[in-house]
Order: structure tokens, then C-alpha cells, then sequence
């Protein structure tokens, strides 16, 4: 089989068809309703060992809002590569759908009741946060759900470990969702290193309305910020702070991401790319310490050092990863998440240590920041090595970020895009 076997007529079908009847058995012995007879929901599956839910649809609001993340806003976010929206928005929801079923199931065994899943609001909501993490891949191939399987899995086993065994706090997940799905993605992105691409690909760059779309994307993740942040928290006064931590950070962070790309760009013009990602770095940083008592004037503080850094990341460090490292990082999540979610690790580590968390241990957090990323890293590369398999199916160099391979487009944009791949394809050989 050719090591570019990107026809997905018969493998992406059953490999989709068979997850699924797998999935959908595995909840038909394992799944039921929450009676509301048991608070196992309430069990420390994300860092929440006294979370309440007096109420079963209490936490529908928050849900819903968290549910506009997953699906639209970080779907559009990625809408800027110019030949790449179908995939942007389309895998993003295929991968989502089957993730949040899967992280139900594997996030459920780790606090079952009599053998059985439990299935209440605030279990969907970390189903939603489970599948924040496989954000890197996203090609309709069998290689994307395989990646979906194992990561959901590999993070619910370092949730359970920070939240139960070290007992951290990280209620906005800035260390088990965000530096772990960054460091994850990007060690995925190392073992599938393309040496043809290290001078990058004409079908990365946006277009105008490209990048409005995904300008869409961001304005809906920062809105709905606050309530990711907060979704799980203590409700009452741990949740309200968790809020304005959280809304206060990413105000400081719009202000500090705009005058550094201002102040970086040839005559200071803004980068649409820095704007799109980096006014949302407060939110990410300010995540492990959202409900902790660092007073407003802290959560400012942690969303304007989040904004520089993330948008010195995407100016400066960004080229530094794909020509020294062999790291193609096209989706930014190294400033964006990886970054800002280390700091925020490290933020939550001092806030316990100066006692803003009454109970926390700066040692567990600690602990917990080395976890994530250890378990990415790991984690990251055994499945990179999976993907890369040539039976799964890859993109040739010269067709990289082209819906066209795998989705029906309109018959002029598909002419369009043959002849730029065509143009393309000579530029790289070319360059080698």
C-alpha cells in the first residue's frame, strides 16, 4: 500500500462505523442516567472533591457555553488556513462527537457506582473538557480518531492522578487540558516531521475572509471564557471568583497581546494571527488559580504577562520550532495553550504557596505540572508513532492543508485549488 493512500472510501467508514457500535455497546453495559441517589458525580474527577449540584440542570448554562467552545468556537478559530474551512469546521465536529463520547467512558470508569457510569451535567461538561485536548489533528483519516482514542485516554489517566492522587487544584485545567493538549499535539507533530515543509506551505496563509472567520472563533472562545473556567468550580463564592478572575485576565490580555504585536510588526501594524490567539492566552494562564483568592488585581496580572508571552511566541518562537526543533506547529497551540498553560501551572504553585488556596499543597501542584506534561510528551510521541504508520492514510507534501483531498468542493474552487497544488508541487521539488 502506497505511503500516500489518501482514498478514505472504505477505511474511514469502517473505521468509524466500528468505534462507534463499539462505543455504543460499551454504554449499553456500562451507561446509565444520574437517579440523583448517589454524589459519585461529585468525586474529585476534576478537582472538585465538594463540588455539589443541588439541582440536576443547574449547570446547564454553564454547559451550554462550554458546548459553543468545543464546537464553534474553537471549530472557527481555525478557520484562517484559506483552503482549509471545511476540515477547520467539519473534523472539528466529527472528532468532538466522538470524543466527548469517549471521554465520558473513560473519565466514568474512573468513578463508577456499582459498576455503572452515572451520567449528570457536570459528567458532560468534563466530556466537553476531554475533548478539548485532540485539537492538533484534523483530517478526516482513520489516523484522527485513532489519535482521538488514545489521547482522551492518556488525559483521563492524568486527571484522575492530579484531581484524586496528588489532589492539585486546576479547576480552569490550564495544566490537564491546555499544556497537555498542546505538548501532546506537538509531540505528535515531531514524530511526523515533514522535511519537505520545513520552509513552511502557500495553503497555511490565510485570505481576508479566512481570517475573519476565524476572528468569529475567537470572539465566542473569549466570551465564554469565564464559564469554562468556572463550570466545575465550588458554586457560590469559589465559583463568582473563578468568573472575575478569569473576565478581568482576559480583559489585561487583549490590552498587553495588541501593543506587543503593534510594537513587533513592521510599522506597527496589527497581526491578525497574533489578535486571534493571543487576546485568548488570560484565559488559559489564569485557569489553575481561577477560584483561588488572588484578588483582581492578580488575575490582571497573570492575563498581561499571558498576552506578551503568547504573542512574543507566535513572532518569535514559532519559526524556531520548525526550523531547529522539526516541530510544524501551523495551529499556534504552543502559544496559544502550551505556553500560557505552563504559566499557569506555575502560577497556581505560587498562589498555594503564598496561602491563596486554603488546603493546597505547592508541592502537589508542582507534582501535577510535571504529570501533564510528562504524560503529553510520552504520551504524544507513542501516538505519532501510530499515526505514522503508512496504512492510515497521509497527504503527499504538495496537497497539505487542501480540503479538496477529502472533502467535496464547489467544481471552480476544486479547479482553483488542482492548479495551485500543481504550482505548489513544483515550487517544493524545487526547493529539495
Amino acid at each position: 500500500m502506497p505511503a500516500y493512500a489518501t482514498n478514505m472510501r472504505m477505511k474511514f467508514p469502517i473505521v468509524a462505523l466500528v468505534l462507534e457500535i463499539i462505543t455504543i455497546i460499551l454504554f449499553a453495559v456500562f451507561v446509565v442516567y444520574d437517579d440523583g441517589k448517589s454524589d459519585d458525580h461529585n468525586g474529585k474527577a476534576s478537582n472538585k472533591s465538594d463540588h455539589k449540584e443541588p439541582m440536576p440542570m443547574d449547570l446547564y448554562p454553564m454547559f451550554q457555553d462550554v458546548h459553543v467552545m468545543i464546537f464553534i468556537g474553537f471549530g472557527f478559530l481555525m478557520t484562517f488556513l484559506k483552503r482549509y474551512g471545511f476540515s477547520s469546521v467539519g473534523i472539528n465536529l466529527l472528532l468532538a462527537a466522538f470524543g466527548l463520547q469517549w471521554g465520558l467512558l473513560m473519565q466514568g470508569f474512573w468513578h463508577m457506582t456499582d459498576g455503572k457510569i452515572k451520567i449528570s451535567i457536570f459528567k458532560i461538561i468534563n466530556a466537553d473538557f476531554s475533548t478539548a485536548t485532540p485539537f492538533w489533528e484534523n483530517q478526516p483519516c482513520p489516523a484522527a480518531l485513532i489519535m482521538t482514542i488514545l489521547e482522551i485516554a492518556i488525559f483521563s489517566i492524568n486527571e484522575h492522578l492530579v484531581a484524586n492522587v496528588l489532589e492539585a487544584n486546576d479547576v480552569g485545567a490550564s495544566m490537564i487540558i491546555h499544556a497537555y493538549g498542546a505538548y501532546f499535539g506537538l509531540a505528535v507533530a515531531r514524530v511526523l516531521y515533514r522535511p519537505g515543509l520545513r520552509n513552511g506551505h502557500d495553503n497555511e496563509g490565510s485570505v481576508y475572509h479566512s481570517d475573519m472567520f476565524a476572528m468569529i472563533g475567537t470572539v465566542f472562545l473569549w466570551m465564554f471564557w469565564p464559564s469554562f473556567n468556572s463550570a466545575i468550580a465550588e458554586p457560590g463564592y469559589a465559583q463568582l471568583t473563578a468568573v472575575v478572575n478569569t473576565y478581568l485576565s482576559l480583559a489585561a490580555c487583549v490590552l498587553s497581546a495588541y501593543a506587543v504585536s503593534s510594537l513587533v510588526e513592521h510599522k506597527g501594524k496589527l497581526d491578525m494571527v497574533h489578535i486571534q490567539n493571543a487576546t485568548l492566552a488570560g484565559g488559559v494562564a489564569v485557569g489553575t488559580c481561577a477560584n483561588m483568592n488572588i484578588g483582581p488585581f492578580g488575575a490582571m496580572l497573570i492575563g498581561f504577562v499571558a498576552g506578551i508571552v503568547s504573542t512574543l511566541g507566535f513572532k518569535y518562537l514559532t519559526p524556531i520550532l520548525s526550523s531547529h526543533l522539526g516541530i510544524q506547529d501551523t495551529w499556534g497551540v504552543h502559544n496559544l495553550h502550551g505556553m500560557p498553560g505552563i504559566l499557569g501551572g506555575l502560577a497556581g504553585i505560587v498562589a498555594v504557596a503564598l496561602g491563596k488556596k486554603e488546603g493546597g499543597n505547592a508541592a502537589m501542584q508542582a507534582a501535577a505540572l510535571a504529570s501533564s506534561l510528562g504524560f503529553a510528551l510520552v504520551g504524544g510521541a507513542i501516538t505519532g508513532l501510530i499515526m505514522k504508520l503508512p496504512f492510515w492514510g497521509q497527504p503527499p507534501d504538495q496537497n497539505c492543508y487542501d480540503d479538496s483531498l477529502y472533502w467535496e468542493v464547489p467544481a471552480e474552487e476544486e479547479e482553483n485549488e488542482e492548479s495551485l497544488a500543481h504550482a505548489d508541487h513544483s515550487k517544493n521539488k524545487a526547493e529539495v
